[in-house]
């Protein structure tokens, strides 16, 4: 037996943008994602979300699926405050 201890902490909540497939050719173009990458999301019935800068360094893009069910856990926890109204519009 090996033991072992896990720990998880609060979720880092940070805005992000979820990407259309018909605009995956700026990420492909910008070289941040893989012809491979684009092709296995796909076949997943995916799309691709990102947080940070496109246009920094290292931009976080993911390969992302999109579940209404989970509705925004963040927002109902004790202690969250909820966003602003003009959040809405989109």
């Amino acid at each position: 037996l090996n033991p072992f201890n896990v720990y998880v902490s609060q979720p880092n909540i940070r805005p992000g943008c979820v990407i259309r497939q018909n605009n995956w050719a700026i990420l492909e173009n910008k070289k941040l994602v893989t012809s491979d990458q684009v092709r296995e999301c796909k076949n997943r019935l995916n799309t691709f979300g990102f947080t940070g800068n496109l246009d920094s360094e290292k931009p976080d893009i993911r390969c992302i699926y999109q579940n209404e069910a989970g509705q925004n856990f963040f927002l109902s926890q004790p202690g969250a405050v909820a966003p602003n109204q003009e959040t809405d519009r989109f």
